[in-house]
């Protein structure tokens, strides 16, 4: 069954050592890292991570970076010379990844402007390659900002890449596109490696799982179907819940729905 986990984002501001103490206390143990300093990406910083996990039993499932507000500019400008200096920018986040043990660096990616989308998506390969050489698998995430926002350029660029081509779906950012979650889930097919969770109503884009009208069961169903086998974690905004026992609440609730799922597809009820 899949597990659930939740992003050290949803504590933010807190500092990300903060953020990972409280959320072990709730219980969780599958973690997304929003690191948000370039001192969070020193070996000895990741090291003090490392062991709050490890006294805990709990691992790092993917890693999120602070600049990926400009990774459009960083990666996907008209200026072929900082794209190559950018690659050894993001080196220390490969590095970071690999140290925590995290298998996925999530990416927002090209806003559409200055390249055309093949070349977008040439380079995603080749930043993809370089993440590679640290063990790391580099995931395209839906960005209702970015040229991700659509479900037509994801599946192009699922053809595109073929077996190299990863993807996180995110649920709030699909509704923000004004795009419908399962249609971008289709869209990424196998290709889709890592989810973040959330759940929406007509007035607010961002709400805790459960506690909104998407059709959480239907995800479920849809990604059987995919033979997805990949994370899931709670994603939100701070403002989005009062007291973080919310979090835990909010995951109890998915993984009710996910065992009961699980039951149903058992031959005869068998458990």
């Amino acid at each position: 069954m899949m597990q659930i986990g939740v992003s050290t984002a949803c504590l933010y501001p807190e500092t990300t050592e903060q953020a990972l103490d409280d959320l072990l206390r709730l219980g969780f143990r599958q973690f997304e890292f929003f690191f948000n300093s370039a001192s969070e990406l020193k070996p000895p910083y990741l090291r003090e991570i490392e062991r709050r996990m490890a006294v805990c039993g709990a691992r790092a499932v993917s890693l999120h970076p602070f600049s990926s507000g400009i990774e459009s500019t960083l990666f996907f400008s008209a200026y072929e010379r900082r794209f190559a200096d950018s690659v050894e920018l993001y080196k220390p986040y490969f590095e970071a990844a690999a140290q925590i043990g995290a298998p996925l660096l999530v990416l927002h990616g090209d806003k559409a402007q200055a390249v055309s989308e093949q070349e977008s998506f040439e380079r995603f390969a080749r930043l993809a390659e370089e993440a590679l050489r640290f063990g790391v698998t580099l995931a395209q995430e839906n960005v209702r900002s970015r040229r991700s926002a659509s479900p037509d350029v994801i599946a192009r660029m699922r053809s595109f890449l073929g077996e190299r081509a990863a993807f996180v779906l995110d649920l709030k950012q699909a509704v923000l596109a004004g795009e419908d979650p399962l249609a971008m889930c289709r869209a990424m097919g196998s290709g889709l490696r890592h989810l973040h969770l959330n759940d929406f109503s007509e007035k607010n884009a961002c709400l805790l799982p459960g506690q909104g009208t998407m059709e959480f069961g239907a995800l479920f169903r849809l990604l059987q179907e995919q033979h997805f086998s990949g994370t899931a974690v709670i994603e939100v905004y701070r403002e989005n819940f009062g007291q973080q026992e919310e979090l835990s609440c909010a995951r109890e609730w998915l993984e009710s729905l996910l065992q009961k799922q699980s039951e149903r597809q058992k031959p005869d009820g068998r458990k």
